[in-house]
């Protein structure tokens, strides 16, 4: 896993810092591509798990909505 991090973290640096055009050595770059993953996987875990929630709410009216259909349907009187 922490090889990975760096792969991904030295890949993601060299091409964050050549788009905002800073020039860098190795280690600054990997700094901050290493933590621009990690901060970048917390929103995008944090954003996925909010769009979760929301999805399970959507989920729940949808059953809902179909639990009072078919009480409406088959069992009002």
């Amino acid at each position: 896993m922490a090889l990975y991090l760096i792969i991904i973290g030295a890949a993601a640096g060299f091409l964050a810092t050549r788009m905002m055009r800073l020039e860098t050595d190795i280690v600054t770059t990997m700094a901050i591509g290493i933590a621009g993953a990690l901060i970048g996987g917390f929103l995008l875990r944090f954003l996925l798990s909010v769009m979760g929630m929301l999805g399970g709410l959507i989920g729940a009216v949808m059953g809902a909505l179909l639990v009072i259909w078919v009480w409406q349907k088959y069992f009002k009187r």
